[in-house]
């Protein structure tokens, strides 16, 4: 009893108040003590899924859906329907973030429903194969854009551009390891200026049309092909379409780091529409983390 009573003692000296310290939600009680920060506000969310949207597939696929869909007017249906399926995709996926608040995006729903070993190879695929190729497209996309003023009649040199692609991927993914903070304000900035970038050829292109250049959007001229339908072609165009659009589940990656990823329309118990009850400090309402 005398040593139980020491031990006693000692504790409330090194953690004064120690009925706060196990309140506390850094202490943990059951589930241990290790949580993410929640540090991405409404801004930096809205950044995240525009600024994975709005990458090099938007400036480098409206010429592969247009060359394989085979007339202008096929094109813009080609760019409708893949606009329906991924805004579709995208409701599905904010129902799965409040329903399934975790971080990890598709591992974490197919590890839940699915079991372990679903869960492990979806992740393991996603590492090896689906991500590292996806972001090689990206930075080789963005050296070949930054190095073409240099080479205004050639193309860039291959070492060149691997060079490049290669110190972007190395120096984003320390400011993605540093903080979550600088990966948010980078984020921000780059899509502010892919924004702007398109803000710019969607002003030349409405002053190139009020110029009278609009004659393969007329009715009549929209739908002539300029090449022989094929299927394959239009699998293709359909996949270049996808593929601009891609980014829209990111958001759901880092769920955990959300200030606040539900949306309250009254006071009282926060739920979800599946009736499930927020983890604790989830939809209280304190404000964005900007």
């Amino acid at each position: 009893m005398e040593k139980g009573a020491r031990h006693r003692n000692n504790t409330e000296k090194n953690h004064p108040g120690g009925s706060e310290l196990e309140a506390s939600p850094e202490a943990g009680s059951g589930e241990g003590g290790v949580a993410l920060k929640k540090e991405i506000g409404l801004v930096s969310a809205c950044g995240i899924i525009v600024g994975n949207i709005i990458g090099s597939g938007i400036f480098v696929s409206p010429k592969g859906v247009l060359e394989n869909a085979g007339s202008v007017g096929f094109a813009l249906i080609v760019w409708i329907v893949t606009g329906i399926i991924t805004a579709v995709g995208a409701l599905c996926y904010a129902e799965l973030g409040v329903t399934i608040p975790k971080s990890g995006g598709d591992y974490s729903y197919v590890k839940d429903i699915f079991g372990g070993l679903a869960g492990f190879l979806r992740l393991w695929i996603a590492v090896l194969v689906i991500y590292p190729t996806n972001q090689a497209v990206i930075a080789l996309t963005f050296s070949n854009y930054v190095l073409q003023p240099l080479f205004p009649t050639c193309l860039p040199p291959e070492s060149g551009l691997r060079l490049l692609a290669a110190i972007c991927l190395l120096l984003l993914t320390w400011v993605n390891c540093s903080s979550v903070r600088w990966a948010t304000r980078v984020q921000d900035i780059f899509t502010a200026g892919k924004l702007l970038a398109l803000a710019l050829i969607i002003i030349m292109g409405v002053v190139q049309i009020c110029r009278g250049e609009y004659f393969w959007l007329e009715p009549k001229n929209a739908f002539e092909n300029f090449q022989e339908p094929d299927i394959g072609l239009i699998a293709l165009a359909f996949l270049q379409g996808s593929f601009a659009y891609g980014g829209w589940n990111f958001l759901n990656y880092v769920t955990e780091e959300l200030v606040d990823p539900y949306k309250i329309d009254n006071p009282g118990e926060p739920e979800d529409v599946c009736g499930c009850v927020p983890p604790d400090g989830a939809g209280t309402g304190d404000g964005e983390g900007e």
